[in-house]
């Protein structure tokens, strides 16, 4: 019997990948189906369906389930899901398909899945207006009610996202044919939840805790994996592999820095580095619901959640993401509820009359002793080939980063929000 929390949804792992004689057969059939190109945002959803990591899903969204998610953070039967999982298609495609009909999923090329259509609904942009109030709204100045729709399509990248979908969404089951490029291009990193929780048993830990990174780890980030260390038996720091915004650091140079840092800074035995294939939806607090709700597939009690998780802009509360656990439903039944909780932490950064890593629940010193770490104000430094204050991140990890930006023949403005900067504190 597994000590580790039981996958979301009370179904155990569920996975959609097929193996073997299987999958052979079904590659084969959906040569012969009718062809859907999908967005990079569905093919990492679709992988994930296939290692179990979404678990209960075992496909695209139905409509009473997107109302549901986006309205109340529940699915038609009452399980707990935070951000809706939907695909969408052209009215051209909508016509050419039917209930019942059996499609293939496909992506330059390559096909990852086939799926039974058992739903297809409109989606105006009425209906995508409302989906993105009620998913990517947040408390921060800048999703006040007379400004939010005044930038949100030119700054917010999972607004313009959804506002840019088709016309319709198709619902139905999927059967998983591929997990792409991640095993061969991050062999040892790309972990399904079947493996973490293998390795979690042979350690012998039960109670795990998540770093979520889209950023290299600077020292904020290595002193959250370290305070939960300190009162978990393990931490799994996990990055995100899949697409990101302009101007974000790719993975596999996130993946070296994190590898570095590990080798240099870390008791081994007790954290494990591991990547997942999707991609960001910028959806601030909803999406650190996300981060924690399939967290519990790969075994994981507890997510760290700190200062501006998952955010986007000034468009969330500093610590909103950590608020928003505090407000979903539950219902009573453990299979249906989140049962991977928030580890909440402060504002961290570095404090030189402190002479350490510290919090604002630790630190008594004024602003000006401390040094305001941030992922965008990094990103910003290095892009400018500004210089790094001290005890920003370790040296041999700006080491692999500058040569990185240096490399770079174009480069994106970063945008320094209030969070990042640190004027808000």
């Amino acid at each position: 019997m597994s000590k580790l929390v039981a996958p979301h949804g009370g179904k155990g792992l569920v996975c959609c990948k097929l193996h073997g004689n299987e999958l052979e057969a079904e590659k084969e059939k959906a040569a012969g189906l009718k062809q859907i190109e999908i967005s990079a945002r569905a093919k990492g959803d679709l992988i994930m369906m296939g290692t179990g990591g979404f678990s209960p899903l075992d496909g695209f969204m139905k409509k009473a389930d997107w109302k549901g998610v986006c309205e109340n953070f529940q699915m038609a039967d009452g399980t707990f899901w935070p951000v809706p999982v939907t695909l969408d298609i052209s009215a051209a495609d909508a016509d050419a398909i039917k209930e019942g009909d059996e499609i293939a999923l496909v992506r330059d090329g390559e096909a990852y899945a086939t799926m039974k259509v058992t739903e297809k609904y409109a989606m105006t942009d009425v209906e995508k207006r409302w989906e993105c109030e009620k998913v990517f709204k947040g408390q921060g100045e800048e999703s006040a009610d007379d400004v939010f729709w005044k930038i949100a399509m030119e700054d917010h990248p999972g607004v313009k996202m959804v506002m840019a979908q088709k016309e319709f969404n198709i619902a139905g089951p999927v059967k998983v044919l591929s997990e792409g490029e991640y095993p061969a291009d991050y062999k040892g990193v790309y972990l399904t939840p079947a493996e973490t929780r293998t390795m979690f048993e042979e350690r012998d830990w039960s109670n795990v805790a998540a770093l979520q990174l889209r950023n290299p780890m600077h020292r904020s980030h290595e002193y959250l994996a370290k305070i939960a260390i300190e009162v978990c038996d393990g931490v799994l720091i996990h990055s995100l592999i899949g697409n990101l915004k302009p101007g974000d650091i790719p993975a596999e140079v996130r993946v070296k820095a994190i590898d570095c840092l590990v080798e240099h800074h870390f008791v081994k035995d007790n954290v494990i580095q591991a990547g997942y294939p999707l991609d960001m939806r910028y959806a601030g607090p909803r999406e650190g619901l996300l981060h924690a709700t399939f967290r519990q597939n790969y075994g994981i009690n507890n997510m760290l959640i700190g200062r501006d998780h998952a955010g986007v802009g000034d468009f969330y509360g500093l610590f909103e993401a950590q608020e928003i656990f505090d407000r979903i439903p539950t219902t009573g039944d453990a299979g249906k509820d989140l049962q991977c909780k928030p580890m909440k932490i402060d504002w961290t950064f570095y404090c030189t009359e402190c002479d350490g890593m510290a919090s604002l629940r630790t630190c008594p010193h004024k602003k000006e002793s401390r040094v305001i770490l941030s992922g965008t104000k990094l990103r910003k430094a290095l892009s400018d080939g500004a210089e790094i204050p001290d005890h920003f991140g370790r040296e041999e990890v700006l080491v692999i980063l500058r040569e990185y930006y240096e490399g770079l023949t174009e480069k994106v403005e970063v945008k320094m929000q209030g969070a990042a900067s640190g004027d808000t504190m």
